[in-house]
């Protein structure tokens, strides 16, 4: 089996190591490291961040029953807003953080970004992916960081509603900091696109939802792989290193 040290070399250029590391399949290999340090902190973050947004959101949304006794004595809808948008305002943070990472990060940290999609051998990979989570292929490739499936709905069912999210929550927040603000100013365009503030609302929920989904599917295969792989996922993401589980081609 071969060791660590015996991997191929990934070739240079940033989008020679896009290409090469979406579609490439290694084997054998025992393990490889696949996620820095700060991707496993940006997917973690990120991931408390969603939660946060999401339990917060839908109470904003659909506000708990009035509480008893005097006004001045509560503050939990304000609470509540206030973990929105510190939330909010972080995870507009990790996004910028992680953008700047994949240019400084390994060959990895840029796949969330541009999948090949001018590639056809990536296309192929992305239907046999497909058909071995339908029970259609009775063994899974290998692959050092995503696959190609995998890949492709992180773009465009995750990265996409995120920055959705991110625009219209913050022109919802500009509109309460009012026209002269510098929220307005970096956000005023999406009523633009929308329109008025109930569109612009809407959508945000919609892309909430569709984040959801996301999170739920996304846990569910990711526990799936773990135990009917031959490579690691969930442990991939804590420690940073891939296993592979057999020497098989």
């Amino acid at each position: 089996m071969a060791t660590t040290s015996e991997t191929k070399k990934a070739p240079s250029g940033f989008f020679a190591k896009v290409i090469h590391h979406s579609t490439e399949v290694e084997s054998p290999a025992s393990k490889i490291y696949v996620y820095e340090a700060p991707v496993r902190f940006w997917h973690w973050m990120n991931a408390l961040c969603i939660v946060a947004l999401v339990v917060t959101g839908y109470l904003i949304g659909k506000p708990l029953p009035s509480i008893g006794g005097e006004a001045s004595d509560h503050f939990l809808f304000g609470n509540i807003r206030l973990i929105h948008f510190a939330a909010g305002q972080l995870l507009i943070v990790l996004l910028v953080y992680r953008i700047v990472w994949a240019f400084f990060g390994n060959e990895h940290s840029h796949q969330l970004f541009l999948p090949p999609f001018w590639s056809r051998k990536w296309w192929g990979e992305v239907w046999h992916e497909v058909r071995w989570y339908s029970f259609l292929e009775k063994t899974p490739k290998k692959y050092i960081g995503h696959n190609p499936l995998a890949q492709l709905a992180m773009f465009t069912v995750f990265l996409l509603p995120l920055l959705n999210l991110v625009a219209t929550g913050g022109a919802l927040y500009a509109e309460g900091e009012g026209i002269d603000s510098y929220w307005y100013m970096a956000f005023g365009w999406v009523f633009s696109v929308y329109g008025d503030s109930f569109n612009v609302h809407t959508v945000h929920r919609l892309s909430m939802w569709v984040i959801v989904c996301f999170t739920m599917i996304h846990t569910y295969l990711a526990i799936r792989e773990d135990i009917m792989s031959r490579q690691s996922l969930v442990s991939t993401m804590i420690s940073g290193w891939r296993y592979f589980k057999d020497d098989k081609e």
